[in-house]
């Protein structure tokens, strides 16, 4: 199933100001309404190395098993539809192969990646993610986080010892609790979104999100939304104007129509049989 018809895509990723090199891996495939974002971490380009494995490995598996699952179909025991488990698979997957990379490689030992997944099928998306990268909607005029950060900072908030404000200015920011690669498990967050037209996704590395607050994320993508490409490069750009102190990746996903339902289905063959009566 091609979701070309209904989905637009922005992919964009830069070095940043302070980094000599970019260990984000971001992948984007219009054709099968997939988008992955990495951010690598650990020894000399090691980070770019596990970011790259979770992207390719990934990929690889999602599109594999695309062909062979029933779409739509739901899980009866998780309560998930098969695309959902399929990422979930795929991610855990891509963690194997890291942490034996990096067992097996000494230049990587101790590496490791956030991950965030988006999946569009039908008149759902699929989100999994692992890490600190994250996942916003815009929706008309509302802007929120999708995802919950695997971070300290998340962790010390939810347990009541901070409050947001307070976390942000004693903690630092890139500690995650989770990743791909450091252990030979890892737990993945996974939850389905249903789809409306014009809606627009952001996937973002923290490169973004510790440079521009939400606020300043939301008002950009308000002014650019138009043009996708614009909207991402003048994301980038804010986070380098305001220092660059990490890699910036941003992948944007506006929905341009729903996916094939059963109403838009009857209404195609009620035109289709109006159209032979004449």
């Amino acid at each position: 199933m091609t979701l070309t018809a209904q989905l637009e895509i922005a992919n964009f990723t830069d070095v940043g100001r302070r980094r000599p090199h970019n260990e984000d891996s971001t992948l984007s495939d219009l054709h099968h309404g997939l988008a992955i974002l990495a951010d690598g971490m650990g020894g000399y380009k090691a980070g770019e190395v596990a970011s790259a494995i979770a992207v390719k490995s990934i990929y690889d598996t999602v599109c594999d098993g695309l062909k062979s699952i029933h779409h739509g179909q739901t899980d009866e025991d998780s309560g998930f539809k098969l695309e959902s488990l399929l990422v979930k698979d795929a991610i855990i997957r891509a963690n194997s192969g890291i942490y034996n990379t990096a067992r097996a490689d000494e230049q990587c030992q101790g590496m490791g990646t956030t991950v965030v997944v988006c999946l569009f099928h039908a008149n759902y998306l699929t989100v999994a993610h692992v890490g600190d990268s994250r996942l916003y909607r815009k929706r008309a005029e509302n802007f929120q986080q999708i995802t919950k950060d695997h971070s300290l900072i998340q962790e010390l908030i939810d347990r009541g010892l901070y409050t947001s404000e307070e976390a942000m200015q004693k903690t630092p920011k890139n500690l995650v609790t989770r990743a791909l690669g450091i252990d030979a498990k890892v737990e993945v967050d996974v939850l389905e979104e249903s789809l409306k037209t014009g809606d627009i996704y952001l996937l973002c590395s923290d490169g973004l999100n510790d440079m521009v607050n939400d606020e300043e994320i939301h008002l950009t993508l308000s002014k650019y939304s138009a043009n996708l490409a614009h909207s991402a490069e003048e994301l980038i750009r804010l986070a380098n104007s305001k220092g660059g102190k990490d890699n910036i990746s941003v992948i944007l996903i506006r929905v341009r129509a729903e996916g094939s339902s059963e109403s838009s289905i009857k209404q195609f063959f009620k035109r289709l049989f109006l159209s032979w009566g004449k």
